[in-house]
């Protein structure tokens, strides 16, 4: 009965590894940002607790995809080229930049570089990888049926990339002008790359019957990528004069709050789309790795709000973005407490193959 369940076990950890959702370095995206935001309330203690758990959900996907990509390559290969999920990869540059943003402000520096130089490269090579894999270089047509809104983590890669460099900016003592470069060339890249995934997402919904199962929690991406267009535009208006800033900084500034308007204007659509799948067609609301697609949303569009407000002497901009803070760090208690649920059941109770 011991080994029964002993292998019920290694069975259930191996089968979650081979499955690992590419988008499930959500977790520390929203886990990150909500340590970030509730510093704008004086919760010092909460942040710290959420840095550690971020800390540690990095470390262990990391982990957990290093062991896919030497065990389970046929499936890695499957999910780099599908459309639908290939695009999920690019959580983990924006959970790498997230992070180093966060440890900034815990005075490691030095650690935050690194994972910037890390999401640099990662967001760089992905950039090229996963549009060719999933979408250029597949045989079937048309590839638009198979976009949704994990593409929008494309945007938020680049973005996250900019927030990172124009937070290390002011505490490093060389490379500020290289800085400035990278984080206006990625907020810049992360804008046309809005305006290209929305294109297709859009053609998608339109051409395509549109089932309330289709209808899954990363569309709320869509306004997480408005949301970090408009943090990373505020890091870059309040960074030191350079040749860069200089030139950007009032179209970076007036950019920002146009996006951010279009952000908030987002939020009851997806409100509705939600009601109209769980509630109007009862599609059951089961935990699931992407609902962290909603949580860093919520958390970043709070931030985003608090920093543009600050920035541009927007106070109204400013009282939303820290008031929405609260619902994203409800969103957030929920769901990791689904989350718990979710692993108890699956992997720390499996059922033995004989029962």
């Amino acid at each position: 009965m011991i080994r029964s369940r002993a292998g019920a076990h290694l069975a259930a950890v191996e089968q979650a590894v081979a499955t690992l959702n590419p988008g499930y370095f959500a977790f520390v995206m929203g886990t990150g940002i909500l340590s970030i935001g509730v510093t704008t309330h004086g919760l010092t203690t909460l942040s710290t607790v959420l840095l550690w758990l971020a800390a540690a959900g990095y470390a262990v996907l990391v982990v957990l995809t290093a062991w896919r990509v030497i065990a389970f390559r046929t499936e890695l290969k499957t999910e780099f080229t599908d459309p639908r999920r290939g695009f999920g990869f690019f959580t983990f540059v924006a959970a790498t930049n997230v992070l180093g943003t966060r440890l900034v402000a815990a005075d490691h520096k030095t650690t935050a570089f690194a994972l910037l130089v890390v999401g640099c490269l990662a967001w760089i090579v992905l950039g090229y990888v996963v549009p060719w894999t999933a979408v250029l270089g597949r045989a079937e047509r048309p590839v638009v049926a198979g976009a949704n809104g994990t593409w929008f983590i494309w945007v938020v890669a680049s973005q996250s990339v900019a927030v990172l460099a124009a937070v290390l900016e002011p505490v490093v003592g060389f490379g500020r002008h290289e800085l400035a470069v990278l984080a206006v060339g990625s907020w810049s890249v992360g804008m046309f790359l809005y305006a290209g995934a929305g294109v297709f997402v859009a053609a998608r919904m339109l051409l395509y019957p549109l089932r309330p199962v289709d209808l899954t929690p990363p569309y709320w991406v869509a306004m997480g990528a408005t949301a970090i267009t408009v943090l990373a535009g505020a890091r870059i208006v309040q960074m030191a004069d350079t040749p860069m800033v200089t030139a950007t900084r009032g179209l970076i500034a007036g950019t920002s709050v146009v996006v951010w308007a279009f952000g908030t204007w987002l939020i009851p659509p997806l409100v509705a789309a939600g009601w109209w799948r769980h509630i109007t067609h009862r599609v059951p609301l089961r935990y699931d790795a992407t609902l962290w697609s909603v949580v860093f949303p919520l958390g970043m569009y709070g931030l985003a709000g608090h920093y543009l407000g600050t920035a541009d002497e927007l106070p109204i901009v400013r009282v939303i973005g820290e008031t929405e803070i609260w619902v994203a760090l409800t969103a957030w208690t929920l769901t990791f407490a689904a989350m718990l649920v979710h692993l108890a059941t699956t992997l720390a109770r499996p059922r033995p193959a004989s029962e």
